[in-house]
């Protein structure tokens, strides 16, 4: 997919540096949503991961998602008054250019099924069957790049 201007603002950093306003999204998205447990929400990959925070033409936090050390995207999150309007979009290729340009070949996520076209536009293809993850089906997509 073509890079295109976006009114969202990108902040990419440490989960030192990111926590404070990507910890309120994540609950909202995937606790209060979705019903994922509180307990599956947080691990040890937040520490060692690369996160992304997207802010709106105001300043306030609308998106994050997360990039592994081994390239898999995850935790991706958009607040749902936000949700079709390019901030996902934003965030997903903000960590993949930082993906490709710290010289990782490839990025992997598990997404869920209800969002699998969303990757698929962005060029990522499905691999093997449908599995669930915190209750909710998912699919394991990767992108290599060229």
């Amino acid at each position: 997919m073509p890079d295109q201007p976006s009114p969202w603002h990108i902040t990419i950093g440490p989960w030192e540096q990111q926590r404070e306003l990507a910890q309120p999204l994540r609950l909202e998205v995937f606790v209060h949503e979705q019903q994922v447990p509180l307990e599956l929400e947080w691990d040890e990959f937040d520490a060692v991961s690369t996160h992304a925070l997207a802010f709106d033409p105001d300043g306030n936090p609308v998106g994050t998602g997360r990039l592994l050390p081994d390239g898999h995207i995850g935790r991706m999150a958009v607040k749902q008054s936000q949700r079709q309007a390019g901030v996902g979009s934003a965030i997903l290729s903000a960590l993949m250019h930082y993906a490709k340009d710290r010289g990782d070949q490839e990025v992997a996520l598990n997404a869920q099924i209800q969002a699998r076209a969303f990757y698929e536009r962005h060029c990522f293809v499905a691999e093997g069957e449908e599995f669930l993850d915190a209750g909710i089906p998912h699919i394991r997509m990767r992108h290599v790049f060229t």
